[in-house]
């Protein structure tokens, strides 16, 4: 994939969704638009990148820990049980601000990181830092784009993007709309 071009953080707004397709079955398509955003709008998504990177970083610290103890791969229902734990905690209610979809999406990301370092086809995975590209993935039921505009879940109103986009299939990009 390319990399994202101008601010950091902002560029791209990624979002996946599973499209079904005639008789081949489920097709993973992700459009990839740029974004505009408002300040208010650009606050909940640099939010949104900083509560992705808490979860991220403190899951694969419980992960690390939980290996080198038990010897014992943590599995991603346990992940989601623990991102449930470490919403009602007082010092990170702030996760209960965003929207959740992107938090859970970061779950799948690393449990999909980790069984491909144990498959010995990938490199363990990093921790995050706020001075990397940040990214975010919605699923289908967190965003929504219509004529254009692109509505994202817990961010106000409508944020302005480019008419063009492109759709990504597992046969690479081209160009949509």
């Amino acid at each position: 994939m390319p990399r994202p071009s101008g601010r950091r953080g902002m560029a791209d707004a990624l979002s996946t969704m599973n499209v079904l397709s005639g008789k081949t079955g489920p097709v993973r398509t992700a459009y990839r638009c740029r974004a505009y955003p408002t300040s208010e709008q650009a606050a909940v998504l640099n939010r949104t990148f900083g509560c992705i990177r808490v979860v991220w970083n403190r899951t694969l610290a419980a992960r690390h820990a939980r290996f080198h103890a038990e010897g014992r791969s943590t599995s991603y229902a346990e992940t989601d049980r623990a991102l449930t734990e470490m919403k009602k905690q007082p010092d990170l209610a702030f996760l209960g601000e965003v929207s959740s979809v992107p938090l859970q999406q970061t779950l799948r990301h690393q449990h999909t990181a980790m069984t491909a370092f144990f498959a010995k086809r990938a490199r363990y995975p990093r921790y995050k830092s706020r001075h990397g590209r940040q990214s975010a993935s919605f699923t289908r039921s967190a965003f929504r784009m219509r004529g254009g505009n692109l509505m994202l879940g817990k961010t106000p109103g409508v944020l302005r993007s480019c008419g063009r986009g492109r759709t990504s299939t597992r046969r690479g990009w081209t160009r949509r709309w």
